[in-house]
């Protein structure tokens, strides 16, 4: 949007800057480039292919223009794909800031911004040029100034009535020009020349920014602008409802295998999609992918950076060996189909020593390695019914498609997830509040926090999951995090303690499952060593990771400060080391400790209804 002087007239620097800036060039010459669009395109942004074009948002002053350009810009960009947003108001800061509003400076301003959109989309970037542009013959010029090029120009009408733009009037604008403090305002009294036959008109009147968005982007790829693929749908691997009942009979005539409560986690993991693109149990390729790149590979990059495997027997795999299908086997009922199945061999101190960079034995999840089948199994899987754990606590699994549903409900324009296993205390409060505030100083307008707690297998002295998830509710009860902009859900999946491999696996499921902001803490993953009691890993090492891990663009990284209890402010502080003597760091295990031993922490510490809930539970422990 740009913003209006209070007078057509240009604001002159000086008579030699103005004749210098308006000079005709005769003595120039095009140098053509040496690297072509094609080359272009396969080295810029992560996706190949040539992309460069213009899409021109027009529209009244108010319409939505920038809301919109800004929101495609992150989206692209999200999605592997580079773009620059050129807005008025910026531009007129800058390379047009010696340019007006009569009807000649307008003129002057839209042929300097298509020329430069030229440019970038040239570059092969997708070039969203935001600006009122009323007059037909600019647009005009500017679509000629691409076509001249060889370069897509899509015109983009913004549309929202006049009466609904001087109600927004963010900037009071219009109540400036009714009141005739401002002159040649569009829609008021200068014309606005409304579109004949734009690419694409955009109701802002009754169209959500997400609901634009994806018109946007429908037409870009329909033009092949933006590729079908970049756009990341959740892979689901529950059997259709109508084929149910035929898979359900295939199931019972089918070999079986036995799977335990760990593999059933991961069976629930694969069935909601979390771990999108897998098809099922990782097969060979995809797990050597997976163990030495943390990625796979094939149809481009995509993070994944832990196994999610099907350990069987010896005895199970002599036995299977040359089926076309199984059943799998969970508490004596069948709950899946493993189709077109492929065994190969579970090289246990190998995968440890890449997963975990140890093959300490004493570690909880490498114990159960290295106690599992010696061969795995992969294939495609199909599971039969909706997972349900009739613990009290199913309502709160939501898959990753139920998750984006709940957020389009909530409009929001930014998700910042949060993962923990551990119970809330207001340092971490604090952390998911200042994330909250900075999103809407950068102009997010309905920043919700996805609070996820991890559901899977823990070890045996983490807080079991029924009271995290009663310690959560009391956080929320207590009004420390807000209920009304706070989605809380389980995540399904077990926990590994693999520290920064494991915590590319947590923050790659929430980008599936639509997180564009992930919060990421000291040690993430992490636990002592079981020998030495030291850090099995750098604690700083899992923030470091997840800022250069590949496969994890549509993803912002949010660093985790570091908090401590302020004495003399009595709450929880984001840590001053010029202050160090005023901080008392209160370590997970005092914190165990203190409510082991039915003591209070110090006032602002923790919600009271919150640590009331952990003193409940170590003291069951005691009745136990």
């Amino acid at each position: 949007m740009e913003t209006y002087s209070s007078s057509h007239k240009k604001q002159k620097l000086s008579n030699a800057a103005e004749n210098w800036g308006m000079q005709r060039a005769t003595n120039v010459t095009y140098q053509a480039h040496h690297v072509s669009r094609n080359k272009r395109g396969q080295v810029v942004g992560t996706r190949g292919g040539f992309r460069g074009c213009t899409v021109w948002l027009s529209g009244l002053s108010g319409a939505g223009k920038t809301t919109v350009s800004m929101a495609l810009e992150e989206y692209l960009v999200c999605h592997g794909i580079p773009c620059y947003t050129l807005d008025g108001d910026n531009i007129r800061q800058g390379l047009n800031k010696n340019l007006g509003f009569s009807p000649e400076d307008r003129e002057e301003n839209i042929r300097r911004i298509a020329e430069v959109a030229r440019l970038f989309a040239d570059a092969g970037l997708v070039c969203i040029a935001s600006f009122i542009s009323p007059y037909s013959r600019d647009r005009l010029n500017a679509r000629k100034i691409h076509e001249a090029a060889g370069l897509p120009f899509f015109e983009v009408f913004v549309d929202a009535p006049l009466d609904v733009c001087e109600q927004r009037d963010v900037k009071g604008l219009y109540k400036r020009a009714r009141a005739g403090e401002i002159r040649g305002f569009t829609g008021i009294d200068s014309e606005y020349e409304k579109p004949e036959a734009p690419e694409l008109v955009l109701k802002t009147d009754s169209c959500s920014v997400n609901e634009c968005i994806q018109q946007l982007i429908d037409l870009l790829q329909e033009r092949d602008i933006v590729p079908v693929d970049a756009s990341y749908e959740v892979k689901e691997l529950y059997v259709q409802e109508n084929k149910l009942d035929l898979a359900k009979a295939d199931a019972e005539t089918l070999p079986a295998v036995q799977i335990g409560k760990v593999d059933m986690q991961w069976v629930q993991v694969l069935a909601e999609g979390w771990a999108t693109p897998l098809n099922g149990f990782m097969r060979e390729r995809e797990f050597l992918q997976c163990l030495h790149f943390d990625c796979l590979l094939d149809g481009g990059v995509i993070n994944l950076s832990v196994p999610v495997v099907l350990p069987v027997s010896a005895a199970d795999k002599e036995r299977l060996d040359g089926v076309t299908a199984m059943a799998l086997v969970y508490e004596g009922r069948r709950v899946a189909i493993l189709r077109n199945p492929e065994f190969y061999e579970h090289r246990k101190e190998e995968r440890c020593a890449r997963q975990w960079g140890t093959t300490c034995k004493d570690h909880p999840y490498i114990k159960m390695v290295m106690e599992s089948g010696d061969w795995l199994v992969g294939g495609d899987l199909q599971v039969l019914d909706k997972i349900r754990w009739n613990d009290g606590l199913d309502q709160y699994r939501l898959t990753p498609t139920e998750l984006k549903q709940k957020f389009k409900e909530m409009n929001a324009d930014a998700v910042f997830a949060f993962q923990l296993r551990n119970p809330v205390h207001n340092g971490h409060a604090l952390l998911m509040q200042d994330t909250h505030k900075r999103l809407i100083e950068r102009g997010y307008r309905r920043p919700v926090l996805l609070l996820h707690p991890l559901g899977g297998w823990t070890k045996d002295d983490d807080v079991p999951l029924p009271w995290r998830m009663k310690q959560h509710a009391a956080v929320l009860e207590e009004g420390v995090l807000n209920p009304e902009t706070t989605i809380v859900a389980i995540f399904p999946s077990p926990m590994m303690y693999a520290g920064p491999t494991e915590v590319q696996w947590h923050c790659r499921a929430r980008m599936v499952a639509g997180a564009n902001f992930y919060i990421v803490g000291r040690d993430p993953a992490g636990m002592p060593h079981p020998n030495t009691g030291k850090d099995l890993y750098e604690p700083t090492h899992g923030a470091k990771v997840l800022t250069m891990a590949p496969g994890l663009i549509t993803l912002e990284i949010v660093p985790f400060k570091v908090a401590a209890y302020n004495k003399v402010k009595r709450a929880m502080d984001f840590y001053d080391s010029k202050n160090h003597q005023d901080y008392d760091f209160i370590s997970g295990t005092r914190m165990r400790k203190m409510a082991r031993d039915g003591e209070n922490p110090p006032d602002g510490f923790m919600a009271q209804k919150a640590w009331a809930v952990l003193k409940e539970y170590y003291k069951s422990l005691e009745k136990a």
